[in-house]
């Protein structure tokens, strides 16, 4: 482990402070520097540290491939940083070839990450139609047999970005991905938006599920998050469920099987209220954990330890 340098809650941790000398210009991809619907300019400064929890848990789903605010920050020191507020460690998830070797090397590195790997809905489209899907997903096959990667994904629909045009493509590269999950008895992370029935439709026509299914980002209702507790499907909250306007998303959270609950930051994206379109990193899930904890009418101690249990219990232990 790296010598850390300390984290005091209600500032911002030293490593996402840009020096005098850093430079916003490196190869990892980049998040936008505006909102996506708005298109407003957004703040790029990394919001303080919040109080730490009492009890460890897991990021279930990171991007630390991705630079966001005006520095680039490194595996070691997103994880040094969010193990002082009580976050041990992190799934680093793939989004198609870089993304997902990015993981696994960063997996192998890091005792406190772990990988998941996968071409994402968005993509598959568009691989398909250059007739190079074939040998991306080959190569994607390759990578999820590592050891260090405990899950297949991210993979799903989305509605949002891809039209009808992609649907269908979307549909067969989700059903590979079910089908690699199920082979290699990793877990499978979905990406859903704005396509909650599809996905449960082609869930249950699956010729075979993997044996643990999580719900990445959990966008839907209590009637989804219903469905996900008669399957025993993993429903994982992000900052979302923080936000002013994701009262359905509360509601979902409120009746989900308490064994069936993980959380995530999707940093560096979804960045919990009140610091929403900031920069987001796993140091910021405490910030999740207590409103989750608020919701349920839960003890936070208690909630952290069925989180840590249940993340376990989706890809097995490692910190």
């Amino acid at each position: 482990m790296s010598h850390q340098q300390s984290v005091t809650p209600g500032e911002t941790p030293q490593a996402y402070i840009p020096t005098a000398g850093h430079t916003e210009h490196d190869d990892a991809p980049a998040r936008s520097q505006t909102e996506e619907k708005s298109k407003k300019r957004r703040r790029l400064q990394y919001p303080p540290a919040p109080e730490p929890l009492p009890v460890p848990v897991l990021d279930n789903h990171a991007h630390l491939d991705f630079r966001d605010g005006l520095v680039q920050v490194t595996v070691e020191q997103h994880l040094d940083a969010a193990q002082q507020v009580g976050v041990a460690g992190a799934v680093l998830v793939g989004y198609d070839l870089a993304s997902s070797e990015f993981s696994v090397e960063a997996a192998h590195a890091e005792p406190r990450a772990k990988a998941a790997v996968a071409l994402h809905p968005n993509d598959a489209p568009h691989l398909l139609e250059q007739k190079t899907y074939d040998d991306a997903f080959s190569r994607i096959t390759q990578l999820a047999q590592d050891p260090e990667v405990v899950a297949v994904g991210e993979t799903g629909l989305d509605y949002f970005r891809t039209g009808e045009w992609g649907r269908d493509h979307q549909v067969r590269s989700f059903r590979d991905h079910i089908a690699l999950a199920a082979q290699t008895g990793k877990a499978m992370q979905i990406h859903d938006r704005e396509a909650h029935q599809d996905i449960v439709s082609v869930l249950k026509d699956a010729p075979a599920l993997p044996e643990r299914v999580v719900f990445h980002c959990f966008s839907a209702d209590a009637e989804l998050a219903r469905i996900c507790n008669a399957n025993g499907w993993f429903m994982s909250f992000a900052g979302t469920v923080t936000f002013k306007n994701a009262e359905s998303l509360r509601e979902a959270l409120a009746v989900a099987d308490p064994q069936l609950i993980l959380v995530e930051t999707d940093c560096p994206f979804l960045t919990p209220h009140p610091y929403r379109g900031q920069p987001n990193a796993p140091y910021m899930i405490p910030q999740t954990m207590r409103l989750m904890a608020q919701v349920r009418g839960s003890d936070l101690s208690q909630l952290c330890q069925q989180v840590m249990f249940n993340t376990a219990q989706a890809y097995g232990a490692w910190t």
